[in-house]
């Protein structure tokens, strides 16, 4: 995938889910977990970079993206290679990691 159609298929995935949140409220869905592994971790900013697998909710493939934290207290106790499953959706236009827990 190209740097053009990747920025078209976010920019999709963000108008769609300016209309997911209320959506899954509504039909009690939750979102799906994907595995993904830690690749950097900036607590000072409340970012992480993972490589993940599909992330359906946001029409998105695998590949290595950041993410903002929903709240901080996420990734604590994380380092480089660990592996986990994630939550993700767009917040305000951020893509943005809702729940993380370690696989053990």
């Amino acid at each position: 995938m190209n740097k053009r159609n990747f920025l078209a298929r976010l920019l999709q995935a963000s108008a769609t889910a300016a209309i997911a949140p209320a959506a899954l409220a509504q039909s009690g869905k939750a979102l799906p977990e994907v595995d993904a592994e830690v690749r950097r971790v900036d607590t000072a900013q409340g970012r992480i970079t993972l490589r993940h697998g599909d992330i359906p909710n946001l029409d998105m493939g695998a590949m290595t993206m950041v993410f903002r934290a929903r709240e901080p207290a996420l990734l604590q106790d994380l380092k480089p290679g660990d592996k986990v499953r994630i939550t993700a959706q767009m917040v305000d236009g951020q893509l943005t990691l809702m729940s993380l827990a370690p696989v053990r």
